[in-house]
């Protein structure tokens, strides 16, 4: 008998020992987990989106303007008409007729696109993202079962095509979150995305909220809105003449960038061919880079300009220093340096060399200044960094080492071979040419608007690297080359300008196109007050292998218009 008991206590006591471990499992190890999960059970969050910002040009007017939308979705399974049925009711409805060259088939396609996604056996199908506001009222009067909507956001584009790889444009990252891609909409994609909102709270069994415990809500902070310093007036001048001397010169391809050489502004910036940000699907994806900032290229005879400051800044030569080997083709190692239209002039001066665009003139100066000094002014002007120009994609190529230089690559490089630029590099180094002597930063964006306030980019202060003395010699120099070189014939009548041009080889394969080549002009008016500085490429023109036919007719009919525009008079 005392055995049994004995057995029962040691039982009694193994199963509280036992249900004392289990409790102490489920309070103390799980207690927390536990009640988080509780907690979850009864209490909802959801995050609210921030309203994205817009962007403005220099006027405040928009060029990007964020509008309600609404992305449609289907419940399969409650449909009150069939899949087919609602299809062809619907989808009229979810085709914009402005993005479309043939609507009817456009509908037909969205028939057939819509019809299976109605078909799915699912509680929730997104069938089209970001409708009208008419469309959505539309849609509702029609009183499908089975169909509803969700609040979006869509971007509107006032000026359609225009600026297009300025701006970028709003897609959807992994999550399906709206994120920004590419020109500013990339690169300001957070300050332009704001912060989203969250409101959370207690519910029943049921779910319906509990008023009487509270909520929590925290307010999305709207993005900022970015104003910009391009002028919609430059930019669409930019653009039709842009188009026009592509189509007369039958290029494959152009880019032109107007910028203010003191502030670093830039005022316009066009590309062709572009694409349409708001059907961004539709195009192929290389049409979204902007070549300005992303393509490098051999630049030619406009690198002469910035080689010839650094002789005149390093006091080598003078503009009517005589160049004593220029009166035939140049021996350098196993090559030859020969003039592009092998036509030679003994002792012609440096504003000659510039004047007749002639490399064995080039080729003079770099043996005077040496490939150090020459490496070391190159870089004084930018060449082989990023301007920091305030757009996604930005590319910087790279100077050869210095040091590492024999005396072709010196040669070649005077005349602008063998050395690649961007478009924007070549814009602000011959800049500070225009603006007396400073490397400037070039900036899209003027301002960040908030709400009730507003506040100026900040730029760094721009650096002296060459004397006032040197811009004004070198100014002179391009002055006499738009008045008598090459491009002479289309000169405005009246109207001074400082200006080169450039018809630069095509490096492929490790060798030279010998069919194609790139034309460009670079210049700034007036010389001596400079409102502007200009640059136009043209890839590969066929109608004439030289920029003076080319590049430099369309960046004289730009600038005839913007002389009156800019308040510039006439001078001669």
């Amino acid at each position: 008998m005392l055995a049994k008991i004995r057995l029962l206590s040691i039982f009694f006591i193994l199963l509280f020992l036992a249900l004392a471990v289990r409790l102490f499992w489920w309070q103390v190890v799980k207690g927390r987990g536990l009640a988080d999960q509780a907690k979850n059970q009864h209490t909802s969050s959801v995050l609210t989106s921030a309203p994205r910002g817009n962007i403005l040009a220099s006027d405040g007017t928009p060029w990007v303007a964020r509008t309600m939308a609404w992305n449609i979705w289907a419940n399969p399974r409650i449909l009150s008409f069939s899949s087919g049925e609602v299809a062809k009711k619907i989808a009229p409805l979810t085709v914009d007729e402005n993005e479309v060259e043939d609507y009817t088939e456009a509908v037909r396609n969205e028939i057939q696109r819509i019809t299976p996604l109605l078909q799915k056996d699912a509680s929730w199908v997104l069938l089209k993202q970001k409708i009208s506001d008419q469309s959505k009222k539309n849609i509702e009067a029609m009183d499908i079962k089975g169909i509803g909507f969700d609040a979006a956001e869509a971007s509107f584009y006032p000026e359609a095509s225009s600026a297009a790889q300025i701006l970028g444009f709003v897609g959807k990252d992994n999550d399906g979150t709206d994120i920004g891609y590419f020109g500013l909409e990339g690169y300001y994609n957070l300050p332009l995305s704001g912060k989203p909102g969250y409101m959370g709270g207690e519910r029943d069994a049921k779910g319906s909220p509990i008023l009487l415990n509270g909520s929590t809500q925290v307010t999305a902070v709207s993005g900022v809105d970015l104003k910009t310093n391009i002028d919609k007036r430059v930019q669409a001048i930019v653009e039709e003449k842009l188009a026009e001397g592509i189509e007369k010169y039958q290029a494959s391809g152009g880019s032109v960038t107007v910028m203010d050489p003191k502030t670093g502004k830039i005022l316009a910036m066009a590309n062709l061919p572009s694409f349409d940000p708001a059907n961004y699907g539709s195009y192929n994806d290389s049409l979204f880079k902007n070549p300005i900032i992303t393509d490098t290229f051999e630049p030619g005879s406009i690198f002469k300009v910035i080689v010839m400051a650094a002789g005149l800044d390093a006091g080598v030569v003078e503009p009517d220093t005589k160049c004593d080997i220029c009166g035939g083709p140049l021996k350098l190692d196993k090559y030859f340096i020969k003039t592009w239209n092998e036509k030679y002039k003994e002792n012609i001066t440096m504003t000659e060399v510039i004047v007749e665009s002639d490399n064995i003139g080039m080729s003079f100066v770099g043996q005077k200044l040496g490939a150090d000094a020459l490496y070391d002014y190159l870089t004084k002007f930018g060449i082989g960094q990023k301007t920091g120009i305030d757009l996604q994609g930005e590319v910087a190529p790279k100077l050869r080492e210095k040091g590492t230089w024999n005396v072709v690559d010196l040669a070649t490089t005077t005349f602008g071979q063998g050395v690649a630029v961007t478009g924007i590099e070549m814009v602000r180094a011959v800049a500070a040419i225009a603006n007396g002597g400073y490397l400037v930063t070039p900036r899209v964006v003027d301002s960040v608007i908030g709400d009730g306030w507003e506040e100026k980019v900040e730029v760094e202060d721009p650096e002296r690297i060459i004397s006032e003395k040197t811009a004004s010699e070198i100014t002179q120099m391009m002055v006499e080359a738009s008045t008598h070189g090459e491009a002479k014939w289309v000169a405005v009548p009246g109207y001074s300008v400082a200006g080169k041009t450039g018809t630069a080889q095509i490096p492929v394969a490790g060798h030279y196109d010998e069919k194609n080549t790139n034309h460009s002009f670079i210049g700034f008016a007036s010389p001596k007050k400079a409102k502007f500085i200009m640059l136009v490429t043209l890839r590969s023109p066929q109608t004439s292998p030289w920029a003076a036919e080319t590049a430099a007719p369309v960046w004289f009919s730009i600038a005839k218009d913007l002389f009156p525009y800019f308040g510039i008079a006439p001078d001669q």
